[in-house]
């Protein structure tokens, strides 16, 4: 399947909040959706599910309208909605049939959830009775139920530990292996880059970046190298650097020096200098950003 969202506009009482967004899903791809808290994520995808309408635009399933209703889709908000003093089971079932999940489908389906996240004990216990963790781990199994073609995860590692986040990735690559739809939200970025392919970033209900992750990484660290030496630390060494060449652009990290050549000044000269000035290398290697420092530059450019 292929999910376009093409040119959507939307305000409320007067104001704009949407301009002009536009990206694509495929399966087998998950699609990384950030932005900050604000940026429209939500109610791009409030939109998408046909919660309230667009103002203009169109959202398109394989070049035709796109209508959520006929389609199973597994959709896990950030705002813990489900029922505090409602057993688990029942409401687990009840938010299935919602979706047109047949009842004896949907109960196995939750059984088969609870007993994957270890939460099958408390089928039969309300929801307040668990940790802040454990009702994460209900949440997710809520929009599993039933094998939904499209899944929509809206920071979905909130206040899981260290174990259980790994159950939840294992679940999150199985269903993008599967061919599953996959639209990923999540400030922690590590999570981001480990599932996915694509990624679009909102800012001010704009889209500022959409595409390939590693091409855009790449894109990006143009023209940069990392550099380590194994006999000066980082401090010195970027005063040794700059002392061989004042127009370098050097920068660090806690890993080593990240060093933006000059179109003009060859790679294998450069490492002639520093050996000629001392310097041992340890490590030299093409500098790809993270996704929290593309992030952070893409906003930042945004509002300069």
């Amino acid at each position: 399947m292929k999910l376009e969202i093409k040119n959507i506009h939307k305000s409320f009482s007067g104001k704009k909040i949407l301009h002009d967004v536009s990206f694509t899903v495929t399966t087998g791809k998950a699609m990384g959706f950030l932005g900050r808290n604000g940026a429209g994520k939500t109610t791009t995808i409030r939109a998408l599910m046909d919660v309230f309408k667009a103002d203009e635009g169109h959202f398109l399933i394989d070049g035709k309208p796109f209508e959520p209703r006929k389609f199973n889709i597994g959709y896990l908000p950030e705002e813990r909605g489900m029922y505090a003093k409602e057993k688990i089971m029942n409401q687990l079932v009840y938010f299935a049939q919602l979706r047109g999940i047949k009842k004896a489908q949907a109960k196995a389906s939750a059984e088969y959830w609870l007993k994957r996240f270890e939460l099958d004990y408390a089928k039969n216990h309300k929801l307040e009775t668990l940790s802040k963790g454990n009702q994460q781990k209900v949440q997710i199994a809520q929009s599993l139920i039933g094998d939904p073609d499209i899944l929509i995860f809206d920071e979905p590692f909130s206040g899981l530990d260290p174990v259980n986040s790994q159950v939840l990735k294992d679940v999150i690559r199985e269903k993008i292996e599967e061919g599953k739809l996959v639209i990923f939200s999540s400030h922690q970025m590590t999570y981001v880059e480990e599932f996915c392919d694509e990624i679009t970033l909102i800012e001010k209900g704009r889209i500022i970046l959409s595409g390939n992750l590693d091409e855009i990484k790449n894109s990006m660290g143009k023209s940069k190298i990392r550099l380590k030496s194994a006999n000066v630390q980082n401090g010195e060494l970027k005063e040794k650097i700059q002392n061989l060449t004042s127009s370098l652009d050097i920068s660090e990290d806690k890993k080593s020096l990240i060093i933006q050549l000059p179109d003009n000044n060859n790679l294998s000269n450069f490492l002639n200098q520093c050996l000629k000035a001392g310097i041992e290398i340890e490590m030299i290697s093409p500098y790809q950003p993270s996704l929290t420092d593309i992030f952070i530059q893409k906003v930042g450019e945004e509002h300069a």
